[in-house]
């Protein structure tokens, strides 16, 4: 584990905590925002495993006090709604600049054959297909957003099911007004891309398929090629920390470890 990212990311979460007028319960040997980093720090080291992440910070003193696996559950579960606000806050952030690139990642609860036995989601609207592996899953999508530099400025988990398209309007919402966004093949639509610049403002640039006439302007081909490749290590980042493997009992935890999986990307990438 490298020190000077954990402090990083521990000052950085404990400043927005402090900001947002946060306080942890007198009574904590360990406060909330090391709640949140021993989560974060699970997400970049130890593939969203929470136990393992507890017993070596605490067998390396790394904790302000000593905390149970249980208990940290607990006090992490109480605290997915501050998780989640950090995560989309950071977001916030770093929304600034002219260039952004979306893509979504697949984020399967069971395999396909247990789909009927799943007690997390039920339903066709969760059975999906990731065209890039050429395999179906069943469960979620994480739809993102992200600088050129890998940091993720907007989010939203889906069900499988639903198109990329579906949540672009509300994905693009907050961007700065005449960004460009540069997406692959499966965003190519051109009535969204007419209202999506109507209503925010912001381009949508798609790679074009191969029976598609191309961009009017020529750079936005040569942006697509200098620009795509970040959202692809952006997805192995997350791949490495577990995102499509993620193991929990609800969707609250499911929910907790991607959050959490978003934070630590963006300490990483924020240098």
């Amino acid at each position: 584990m490298d020190a000077n990212w954990m402090i990083t990311a521990f000052v950085m979460i404990d400043t927005l905590m402090e900001t947002l007028e946060h306080t942890s319960d007198v009574r904590a040997q360990v406060p909330d925002s090391e709640i949140v980093l021993i989560a974060v720090v699970a997400a970049k080291y130890f593939g969203n495993h929470h136990e393992r992440a507890v017993q070596v910070l605490t067998g390396c003193r790394s904790l302000s006090g000593t905390i149970s696996v249980s208990r940290f559950n607990r006090r992490l579960h109480a605290l997915a709604d501050w998780v989640e606000l950090l995560a989309r806050t950071l977001g916030e952030v770093f929304a600034h600049g002219a260039v952004f690139v979306i893509d979504s990642l697949p984020m399967p609860v069971c395999r396909r054959v247990r789909a009927r036995r799943c007690r997390k989601v039920r339903g066709r609207a969760y059975c999906g297909y990731c065209a890039a592996k050429k395999e179906k899953f069943f469960g979620w999508r994480l739809h993102l957003i992200c600088t050129p530099n890998g940091i993720p400025v907007s989010f939203q988990v889906a069900p499988a099911g639903f198109h990329d398209l579906t949540p672009i309007h509300e994905l693009a919402y907050d961007l700065p007004t005449e960004a460009r966004v540069f997406g692959d093949k499966g965003y190519n639509a051109a009535d969204e891309e007419a209202r999506m610049l109507a209503d925010t403002g912001v381009r949508l640039i798609p790679v074009r398929k191969a029976n598609m006439q191309p961009h009017a302007w020529f750079v936005d081909e040569i942006e697509l090629r200098e620009y795509r490749h970040t959202i692809e290590t952006v997805n192995s980042q997350l791949e490495k920390m577990g995102i499509e493997r993620l193991y929990t009992r609800t969707n609250t935890g499911f929910d907790l470890k991607v959050h959490a999986s978003l934070i630590a990307l963006t300490c990483t990438n924020m240098n």
